[in-house]
């Protein structure tokens, strides 16, 4: 197909975010561009290929894509067909010089195994665990506050002020204990013990510490559908395309020209077309905020308060990622769904611990081929490992920067990289008394660089602009840009990360365009976002397009050898 003058939306990045939005308004009738800078969907969630093993290296957990989930319920809005994800029994196991704990959907057994180790604090867990299941209640009950305030009238707003309050009431008692010294003042609320106190040793504030026991005790912790999470990105690409809307990839933008308070066109360089413009009546930016304001739209646009907000932000960590294939099945090597976190021990401090030293930080390990046996050849299996990870690390990680600043990977990039991979893997054939080398097939060793590489984002951030006060109060997420008919979106305009926060993202920005555009549709809209309506109303609704829903999933690299030799 071949691409338009104008489009009614271009959008500029192809991650979650991007996609659903493309989605959801080809749904409601309108002409839609979507320009990734990569060779795939997906963005974080793309995932890839090597020999016949597929990996999903940046999926650790799902959320909010159950039955009653904003994901799900976002992506029943467009279609029936969607990926669908699986329920999670077990969920995180903590292991350590003196700790074995693990966390399955009974988090009452969680809590027994602590009472049983520690009885003197018998009192402060229970309090502890009934603190984290009265956050996961106001998680349960709050589905539908999810629009932003932008997208409401007075009236709404007062209403959503009141069911926020009530959302947020069990999360007030934790909220300032952050950071090392703050995460044991309130851990101290509850227990005392050293030991216990080292179970959460890796955890930035106390909410995280409960959070995840509260998603737990609800039931809120998914594995990806088959194929992977990248199965949700082809789904969202199919359903665009399928209203013949265009989604181009190797498409990178570069400039956003402006006219008054709007912006009319976007620029991009892409393999075949060179460089490229096409017209949008609405742009969203799906993509890296500061790459937004400071490279592709002309100097001024943003004041200068703003630029200096998102510089002092403070981010998500990036990664230092290893994508393994084994010749082995995972299970063979002892491990199960849940994934591995492996505590340094010693004297290592909180910081020293999220701080991407490779002797010093905490280690995730993840089996992704038990909870799906698609990912990987029969008798195969695949792990990914990973710690926090900072751009600035060994020197930007020992690169070279070229004539346009991008970072040159030579030699010396290539051996730091194995000297970390065999550090990590040391720690954890030593820890667990497991051979993982003798087994591997292939490896892949993934930095901070090679994240930046392939999103864009500011130090190669996973998720963008972490939640909390500072960031809150310096207004760093946002939806509304200067430009009345350019609209952010992704994970720069909400704090928070993952692909509920993503979702959310495309939601709100896509409600934005539509109330200027179409306000019937965005009536429509709103009501299904507050629960008010259900997907039968969208679908039988003159305001939204037919979608036939006839996706069908593509076998994996995996599956398709099967069916060769069988």
């Amino acid at each position: 197909m071949e691409l338009k003058e104008e489009y009614d939306v271009v959008i500029i990045g192809g991650g979650v975010s991007g996609l659903t939005s493309a989605a959801l308004f080809s749904r409601f009738g309108m002409s839609v561009c979507l320009l990734e800078m990569d060779a795939r969907p997906g963005g974080y969630i793309a995932g890839f290929r090597r020999k016949d093993y597929r990996f999903d290296s940046a999926i650790h957990w799902l959320n909010q894509c159950g039955p009653k989930g904003l994901v799900t319920s976002t992506f029943q809005m467009i279609g029936e067909d969607f990926p669908k994800a699986k329920p999670q029994q077990r969920i995180r196991r903590f292991f350590g010089d003196n700790m074995d704990y693990l966390v399955t959907r009974n988090v009452e057994d969680f809590m027994q195994q602590l009472i049983t180790d520690f009885p003197h604090e018998e009192q402060g867990i229970r309090k502890f665990f009934k603190a984290a299941k009265r956050i996961g209640r106001s998680f349960e009950n709050f589905g539908d506050i999810n629009r932003s305030m932008e997208t409401m009238g007075l009236f709404e707003k007062a209403m959503r002020g009141m069911k926020m309050l009530r959302f947020v009431r069990p999360f007030l008692p934790h909220i300032r204990y952050h950071g090392d010294e703050g995460v044991r003042k309130g851990l101290k609320r509850y227990f005392k013990d050293e030991e216990l106190l080292k179970l959460f040793s890796s955890e930035p504030d106390v909410l995280s510490c409960l959070i995840p026991i509260s998603w737990a005790d609800i039931g809120d912790f998914q594995t990806p559908p088959e194929g992977g999470s990248q199965m949700f990105a082809e789904w969202l690409q199919y359903v665009t395309e399928s209203y013949e809307n265009k989604v181009l990839f190797q498409a990178k933008v570069d400039k956003i020209n402006v006219e008054g308070d709007r912006a009319t066109n976007v620029e991009f360089i892409h393999k075949k077309l060179n460089r490229h413009s096409v017209k949008g009546k609405y742009i969203v930016a799906a993509c890296d905020v500061e790459a937004l304001y400071e490279r592709m739209l002309p100097e001024g646009i943003a004041p200068p308060k703003l630029l200096k907000n998102l510089k002092g932000a403070e981010l998500y960590a990036s990664a230092i990622t290893l994508s393994i294939a084994l010749d082995c099945t995972a299970e063979s090597l002892g491990f199960d769904e849940e994934i591995i976190y492996l505590a340094p021990g010693g004297n290592v401090t909180r910081e020293e611990e999220g701080s991407g030293d490779p002797h010093k930080s905490g280690i995730h390990i993840l089996a992704s081929s038990v909870r799906d046996k698609s990912l990987a050849p029969e008798n195969g299996g695949t792990l990914t490992i990973f710690i926090p990870g900072f751009i600035e690390q060994f020197d930007y990680w020992k690169t070279e920067r070229g004539e346009n600043g991008e970072y040159v990977r030579g030699e010396a990039y290539k051996k730091l990289k194995q000297e970390i991979s065999d550090i990590l893997l040391d720690r954890i054939e030593d820890k667990l008394d497991v051979n993982i080398r003798s087994h591997i097939v292939y490896l892949d060793i993934a930095t901070p660089i090679t994240h930046y590489r392939y999103t864009g984002n500011r130090g190669g951030t996973m998720m963008g602009a972490r939640p909390g006060k500072a960031n809150y109060q310096a207004k760093v997420a946002h939806y509304r840009t200067p430009l009345k008919n350019l609209m952010l979106s992704g994970h720069w305009a909400e704090l928070g990360g993952g692909i509920p926060v993503a979702v959310r993202a495309a939601v709100n920005s896509t409600l934005l365009v539509l109330k200027q555009e179409n306000k019937a549709a965005f009536n429509l809209m709103a009501k299904y976002v507050d629960g008010k309506i259900g997907p039968e109303q969208v679908e039988n609704s003159p305001l939204t397009l037919p979608y036939a829903n006839d996706w069908e999933m593509k076998p994996t690299p995996a599956q398709k050898k099967q069916a060769k030799e069988g």
